[in-house]
């Protein structure tokens, strides 16, 4: 499980930097990566981005936290996991640069990005939306390398330091939905509830939405920002008896549904309810998957197997396709900054060389001369003998770009079109099994 929270820099960009790239708390540097930039001066390319961007912002880069379960991670697979996390969430067009802490009791990644996209120098916009998706893609990612995560909605917007409190006990928030839990059974409407609450020692405060404040809690709490169960709305219906919003049950989708093990489900063999609806359930997914089959023109398990073959084969050569085209974008965004500052830093380097006192000019145009021999070496290492254009540059990253989103919407349909198959070929596999089964039982009864 990793929990993030996120921070702007102001003021003190370098000290940040130099502060996450310790290397005593990352393995004397062998857990410090970057892209678009070298750590060393990161600082510098950082601001050598904001000077050519318009919308500049207030801040000079954003400091996000990915924390770790203790014992739950190696440092490595926590540093891929965060790498994975700054590509996806930064699109490779942020310079960053990512370490990983293992000083303390918990393993954690520091991820620092500039505040502005090499690519189009616009700002990067930090929101509710951008945190949750941050969240979002961190949590996948851990499901991925086999970690575990915080449940969606029960934890909804807390940090690090909320999560931590909560699991020792002494959380707010915790203590408030506990309480809340407590109260609802005893309760006959939700203003029967903030009276009890009020007898409990929390101070009421009623506006847009219902907020409560634990006696020496320094802030109040909306009842809405406790999860879904606790908006005024669930609370008022739990009240009248009605089920949690977050445990009813999901709507069907009209695709096919995998079907349901009922000799190996608990809870089927608790309630023979349950047992008589998965029955039912079963007669209406195996009808659909058989439609399916019909409909698709599937007349044999040998063509399902070879049409489910198809698929997963499609599937790899599109994400294939996806990956280098993502890389090739990559490649060409870092190779199009680095002819950009050659472009504008060599006058200034060609006056250095010309210097009589090199030092002295040195020290006036420092940050520009370590600039221009950085991408000086990135340009000769991609093998150019001839910078191409702007525009040219320009016009193969559009292409790459459209090919990009057309590969995505494919890959979209594709994986779909997989967990379909996917589905149909178990459920005609424990069909068939059924079949043979109730075949062997014919036999037996004959002799």
């Amino acid at each position: 499980m990793a929990v993030t929270k996120t921070h702007p820099i102001k003021s003190t960009l370098k000290s940040a930097i130099d502060y996450i790239c310790n290397p005593d708390k990352t393995d004397g540097k062998l857990l410090v990566s970057s892209f678009g930039c070298a750590a060393e001066t990161a600082d510098i390319e950082f601001e050598w981005t904001r000077r050519h961007s318009i919308d500049k912002g207030t801040h000079l880069g954003r400091h996000l936290i990915q924390a770790f379960e203790p014992g739950e991670v190696s440092a490595e697979d926590a540093h891929e996991i965060g790498m994975q996390l700054a590509k996806e969430i930064l699109g490779g067009k942020y310079e960053f640069v990512l370490t990983t802490h293992i000083d303390k009791g918990h393993i954690h990644n520091h991820l620092i990005f500039n505040a502005v996209s090499f690519t189009d120098h616009k700002h990067y916009h930090s929101n509710k939306r951008s945190y949750h998706e941050i969240r979002r893609i961190s949590d996948r990612l851990c499901r991925e390398h086999g970690l575990s995560v915080i449940i969606p909605g029960r934890d909804k917007g807390k940090s690090y330091i909320e999560h931590q409190a909560a699991q020792n006990g002494t959380s707010y928030k915790a203590k408030l939905k506990a309480t809340i839990d407590r109260l609802i059974p005893m309760s006959s409407c939700l203003e029967d509830l903030l009276a009890r609450l009020q007898r409990e020692g929390y101070e009421i405060k009623r506006g847009k939405y219902i907020s409560a404040r634990a006696p020496n809690q320094e802030r109040f709490t909306r009842l809405k920002t406790l999860g879904a169960d606790y908006t005024e709305e669930a609370v008022a219906s739990r009240i009248a008896g009605g089920p949690r919003p977050s445990r009813q049950p999901q709507q069907r989708s009209g695709k096919v549904s995998l079907l349901i093990d009922i000799q190996n489900n608990i809870k089927a063999q608790q309630s023979a309810g349950y047992q008589r609806w998965a029955t039912i359930e079963n007669l209406k997914r195996a009808a659909a998957t058989m439609n399916f089959l019909t409909e698709h023109g599937i007349g044999s398990y040998e063509e399902l197997v070879e049409r489910c073959d198809a698929v997963a084969a499609a599937s790899i050569r599109t994400r294939e396709s996806l990956r280098d085209t993502e890389q090739q974008i990559t490649n060409l965004s870092l190779l199009g900054k680095q002819i950009d500052t050659y472009r504008k830093l060599k006058p200034v380097y060609d006056r250095y060389k010309a210097s009589k006192d090199k030092e002295k000019f040195l020290r006036g145009f420092e940050s520009e001369i370590i600039l221009f021999e950085a991408a000086a070496r990135e340009i000769k290492k991609a093998g150019l003998t001839k910078l191409p254009s702007a525009e040219k540059l320009k016009a193969e990253l559009n292409e790459l770009t459209a090919r990009k989103t057309a590969l995505q919407v494919e890959l979209r349909k594709i994986r779909q079109e997989e967990r379909e198959y996917d589905t149909l070929q178990q459920n005609v596999n424990v069909l068939m099994e059924r079949e043979k089964g109730q075949n062997a039982r014919i036999e037996v009864e004959l002799f």
